[in-house]
């Protein structure tokens, strides 16, 4: 029998899983259910079957979990930007706390550890996110409202985002509610002069197409920056740039981009200012930040106060302390804490990044803050701290692969008296975390939630030397 003719019937969902996967059992195997709570009681179509484990969708429900509320997108069922929206949220909450206990207790096999915090949520669960990335299409998808999570096929101009499995293809966005006004009202603006002035909609396979992608990012300050990404040069361009500032006077500033390119990636590519100073200003309680086209800065601004607000927390500053802060980024942590540090030292791999560090210290006149430039297991030797001190507090804020063994080591070996360790993956933090458990004892955890309505959490852990 093959794996899409089995059906299972009347699982009881009893766990969810980081990757979005809700967790049954049947005959003692493990099934992961597409399109299922905790709660749910349903009958499983399987589509993948492997001795320990299988995969399938729920294709009927016996039981509604109590936990399931109504989603407010109607993209919801294919759009996978925010998918557990069908989850009450005070659940969402209590979900993330339980995927970073798993991942703290069976990832990284640590014992004592300090009760887990509940998670911190987030100010506001709609309209959170200041960046969001649309992508122009000749073929679109749209639901099937006829079938739950069916999609179909539709041969039109569509602005929107990839669906897992279709990256040739992008769901066109009517109304997104992960960010504020006046996002969809410039997306639907440069979509519909797009039609009208017959601009082709760049297509994937053929590599063909002029409008490949709009990016758009905004700050709590109420700026607005907009970033048009074209395939190659045209005079209708300038046009299309002209048309927005018109329509849209809020907009800050304007900038284009060509990317000729096979591959989506336009961070290399030349970003020119058509309106506007080029950047946008976001401020987190005394910090201002200049954000560039291609700076890296926390989507939930928000949360991302309190996030910082905890990391120094934990870092527990007086005054005389010489932090680094490694995967500095933009340096937006080490500027947050350096009116508490005697010195910050911040370290990023990046070099649009450190300038942008730099800049940003600049601006807030703030002179106890030096960043460095290099691949972190590589820079991150015992000559640096000869050369800039050995530190007494250390805060990381790894990537989601988390940390490079020789950055653990080194880490290991200088035994500074605390480690904050900020994570956005609890998978490879916890594995870091063991790493160090030698050294380091797990004095606090505290779950953040960042992305409301999906399986991602943050996670800020205070380590400190054992005795």
């Amino acid at each position: 029998m093959k794996n899409y003719d089995t059906i299972i019937e009347n699982i009881s969902i009893t766990a969810i899983t980081p990757e979005d996967k809700a967790i049954g059992k049947h005959e003692g195997k493990v099934v992961f259910v597409d399109n299922a709570v905790p709660g749910d009681v349903v009958d499983v179509r399987i589509y993948k079957q492997k001795k320990n484990f299988a995969k399938g969708s729920a294709i009927k429900w016996h039981q509604l979990s109590s936990l399931r509320r109504e989603p407010h997108c109607n993209h919801f069922g294919l759009c996978g930007g925010c998918k557990w929206q069908d989850i009450d949220y005070a659940a969402q909450l209590n979900f993330k706390k339980q995927i970073v206990e798993e991942a703290l207790l069976h990832i990284g096999k640590l014992e004592n550890l300090p009760a887990i915090e509940p998670t911190l949520p987030s100010p506001i669960t709609e309209l959170y996110r200041n960046k969001l990335q649309f992508a122009a299409c000749s073929k679109g998808i749209e639901l099937d409202e006829s079938f739950y999570n069916k999609m179909r096929f539709v041969e039109k101009d569509s602005i929107g985002f990839h669906v897992a499995g279709q990256f040739q293809r992008v769901l066109d966005i009517d109304f997104c509610h992960h960010q504020a006004e006046p996002s969809n009202k410039i997306r639907k603006i440069i979509k519909q002069f797009a039609i009208d002035n017959k601009i082709s909609f760049h297509d994937v396979l053929k590599h063909e197409g002029l409008l490949r992608e709009i990016t758009i990012r905004t700050t709590t300050l109420g700026e607005v920056m907009v970033i048009v990404c074209f395939y190659y040069e045209d005079e209708i361009n300038e046009k299309l740039l002209l048309h927005l500032q018109q329509q849209v006077p809020e907009i800050t500033t304007i900038l284009s981009v060509i990317n000729p390119k096979k591959n989506d990636f336009s961070g290399d590519c030349l970003h020119k200012i058509f309106s506007g100073k080029g950047f946008i200003l976001e401020q987190l309680n005394h910090v201002k930040y200049k954000i560039s086209p291609q700076s890296f800065f926390q989507t939930n601004s928000y949360q991302a106060k309190q996030l910082y607000d905890i990391t120094k927390q934990f870092a527990q500053l007086s005054g005389h302390e010489n932090v680094f802060d490694l995967y500095t980024g933009t340096g937006s942590i080490a500027l947050y804490l350096a009116d508490a540090a005697k010195k910050v030292v911040g370290i990023e791999y990046v070099q649009s990044a450190i300038n942008d560090a730099h800049e940003n210290a600049a601006l807030n006149n703030i002179d106890n803050c030096d960043f460095f430039v290099g691949d972190m297991a590589k820079i991150f030797t015992d000559e640096f701290i000869n050369n800039n001190g050995k530190p007494d507090v250390i805060i990381t804020d790894p990537p989601r692969a988390g940390m490079h063994p020789d950055v653990v080591k080194m880490l290991c070996n200088i035994a500074v008296p605390r480690i904050v360790y900020v994570s956005c993956n609890p998978t490879t933090q916890a594995r870091d975390l063991q790493l160090l458990s030698e050294i380091y004892a797990v004095k606090k955890i505290q779950p953040v939630d960042m992305f409301p309505h999906t399986a991602h959490v943050e996670c800020v852990v205070l380590l400190e030397k054992k005795n």
